[in-house]
């Protein structure tokens, strides 16, 4: 038998042998971590719904007609709440309840969901600094997951995951004090959470100062998303979630507010020339940062990461998974501006597009352009 090399070589081999079986370890724990994230009441998390697994072939085979009961999911840009104006700190009650359900994600495609109140993002929350939040989380009788939720404003373990982790049927409570304010994230932290953020369970929570924000006229709600699809983008049919692209962070649709260029041509946000424009912007992730951009503006103020000092004339700005922003800018010139994820190819190529139309008289001393035929990229 021969011997076990001595010296430097046989160092070497033993240190090589080592780190093989460490791989060897981590490889099968992380294969039981998988296994035992995805096991919820009703089954796989991680695949999340049918057509998550098997060659790209047998998918083609096995495409399902879009769902005609399909409801739209994407979340009104103009649904933000009230201000909290100069009110002095008080009890707050939020209600959500985890829905999943059969969505428009596209023109002819279809996707299953999981939401916030059966929208995506999930409704935007708006408190002050000093409330305290009585949040009340549901979980759909005809949910086949459990949820809960991690806010990213709350001081406490889990963001609050820990006190929510809500199964079909049930609801729980929890209550915190918002102490830091700012713009910022909330999604769902259950096993496996790629996978449940991926899906749609995400929103954005406003803890404004002390006396509130400087008024404007339009305020708007703003929340890039990634979907992991088993069919290409633009492919019809009912998607079904994709778990492997996941992993390789290759979306099929970047969406802004949950589905593929919802919220433009008729249906695009409106505004008129003067009108001093604020977007609370988030990224639910769960993996791409954004390149928030509005073609034909200059942000005048940007709030990164919902911070009280802005920075000023901004062209684009980063904002990184589970992170948010508010911009703000003063419309001069009529048009159409054109939101994008200006990593260009997830708008034009993968959805993350939004509009707003403008309306209202010329302004030539600030943009002359007669021979004008488009109003973008």
């Amino acid at each position: 038998m021969a011997r076990p090399m001595s010296g430097p070589q046989g160092r070497a081999a033993q240190k090589r042998r080592r780190t093989r079986g460490w791989l060897a370890l981590l490889l099968g724990l992380s294969l039981v971590a998988v296994t035992a994230c995805g096991s919820t009441a009703a089954g796989d998390s991680n695949k999340g719904q049918a057509g998550s697994s098997g060659s790209g072939t047998e998918r083609a085979q096995q495409v399902e007609p879009a769902r005609a009961d399909a409801k739209v999911v994407a979340a009104d840009p103009t649904a933000v709440p009230e201000p909290v104006g100069k009110r002095p700190p008080k009890t707050v009650r939020i209600d959500l309840e985890a829905v999943e359900l059969d969505g428009q994600l596209a023109d002819g495609t279809t996707y299953t969901y999981w939401t916030f109140n059966g929208q995506v993002p999930g409704p935007m929350l708006r408190v002050r600094v000093g409330d305290t939040v009585e949040l009340h989380l549901k979980n759909s009788p005809q949910s086949g997951q459990i949820h809960s939720i991690d806010l990213h404003a709350v001081n406490g373990p889990g963001g609050g995951s820990v006190a929510t982790q809500v199964k079909p049927g049930e609801e729980k409570v929890f209550t915190w004090k918002a102490l830091n304010p700012g713009l910022y994230i909330y999604h769902c932290a259950s096993p496996h959470i790629p996978s449940h953020i991926a899906n749609g369970m995400y929103g954005l929570i406003l803890v404004e100062p002390e006396g509130g924000l400087p008024p404007v006229d339009k305020e708007f709600y703003i929340v890039q998303g990634e979907i992991y699809t088993d069919l290409k983008h633009g492919e019809k049919g009912h998607a079904g979630y994709d778990y492997e692209a996941l992993l390789d962070e290759e979306p099929n649709y970047v969406v802004f507010n949950g589905a593929s260029a919802y919220w433009t041509g008729e249906r695009a946000m409106k505004a008129k020339v003067g009108d001093r424009i604020r977007i609370f912007v988030g990224n639910g992730g769960p993996n791409l940062i954004s390149s928030f951009h509005v073609i034909g503006e200059v942000f005048d103020a940007v709030h990164d990461q919902g911070a009280t000092e802005a920075v000023h004339n901004v062209q684009t700005t980063l904002i990184p998974a589970g992170g948010a922003a508010w911009v703000e800018f003063t419309v001069d010139v009529p048009g159409t501006y054109t939101l994008v994820d200006h990593s260009i190819s997830r708008s034009i190529d993968k959805g993350a597009l939004a509009q707003i139309v403008v309306e209202g008289d010329p302004n030539p001393e600030v943009f002359d352009a007669p021979e004008m035929t488009a109003d973008g990229h």
